[in-house]
């Protein structure tokens, strides 16, 4: 089965690279936020929150999980190609690599044209971060930050739980990032309910954002630096972020332009002061993010053969036991 994974999560990386995400498009991501919803608006009240909250994410984990499984079963029982084809088209419900590039690409477009109000409108439909007043490099860095940090969450860790468990577990990855997006939050209505999409969260991204860490490091020579101080600054700042996982992503890529990614942002006024990633041996301009976007894809093909080589690898093993 491990072989058919590895086709069908291939499979899906060329249709996106094709299609992407078209507007309209059924996506159970959209099904998914709005059982997410319902239910959080129907046990986020009164005692016991935290448990409400691990009923809440049982609950769509299963949803999630059961229904693809009901799907891939059925199809399976047709044909195995036709199993795989379905399994590819789930996986690729659950990736996001030409969204993440074309929304990269539609700040730095404007940016490069000189309009920097429109950069700040298209970069704050992809950022939680106020927008409104910044200037070309923290435009440039809230960019990098994004396709950096979503090469694991949006790409790489749904691949790896793909080969894993094919598309089950692809689309039960996707329904726990979603959980933990909508409610695995700090704030005081979220910090009980969401505790377990958050810890579970960390969890799931734990092993595919280290892996996809070392890709990234593997794409390209560091720009600025000597491979030893690249590595070095990675395994220094990574640690540093608030999350347990984010941080590899941003750091790796930090590394590698010879840049300084982190440091002050403004949600809604708020003053927000995280750890910096990197060194700054050059000032952040608008190329950094078309080389971001560059690193991306190449550490994605790097992270595909890294599947395979791991899953061919089970195969052979499960085969002489």
């Amino acid at each position: 089965m491990i072989l058919y994974h590895l086709i069908a999560l291939t499979f899906a990386c060329i249709i996106d690279k094709v299609i992407g995400d078209p507007p309209n498009w059924p996506h159970p991501v959209r099904w998914m936020g709005a059982l997410i919803h319902k239910l959080e608006q129907v046990l986020n009240k009164g005692r016991y929150r935290k448990l409400k909250g691990i009923i809440m994410l049982f609950i769509v984990l299963m949803a999630a999980g059961g229904i693809t499984f009901l799907i891939i079963w059925l199809f399976y029982e047709i044909h195995p190609i036709a199993g795989i084809l379905a399994e590819g088209i789930l996986i690729f419900t659950a990736i996001a690599q030409k969204s993440l590039k074309d929304a990269a690409l539609e700040v730095y477009e404007p940016l490069a044209a000189g309009d920097m109000e429109e950069a700040r409108l298209k970069l704050s439909y992809i950022v939680g971060r106020d927008t409104d007043r910044l200037d070309e490099p923290g435009i440039v860095r809230a960019a990098v930050e994004t396709v950096a940090e979503n090469t694991s969450d949006g790409i790489t860790a749904p691949l790896f739980w793909a080969m894993i468990g094919g598309a089950p577990m692809a689309l039960i990855y996707r329904a726990i990032n979603t959980c933990d997006s909508m409610v695995g939050h700090r704030s005081e209505r979220y910090i009980d309910f969401g505790w377990a999409s958050a810890r579970v969260d960390d969890i799931a991204n734990w092993i595919p954002s280290r892996l996809t860490s070392v890709c990234i490091m593997l794409t390209q020579k560091p720009e600025h630096s000597p491979y030893g101080k690249a590595w070095g600054i990675l395994l220094r700042d990574a640690p540093k972020h608030p999350s347990p996982n984010s941080g590899w992503g941003e750091a790796a890529v930090a590394a590698l332009l010879g840049v300084q990614l982190g440091g002050i942002n403004f949600y809604k006024g708020v003053i927000s002061n995280r750890a910096t990633m990197g060194m700054p041996m050059v000032l952040l301009e608008k190329e950094h993010i078309i080389k971001s976007i560059s690193i991306m894809n190449k550490t994605v093909f790097l992270f595909l053969l890294l599947l395979w080589t791991g899953g061919m690898f089970l195969e052979l093993a499960f085969t002489w036991i």
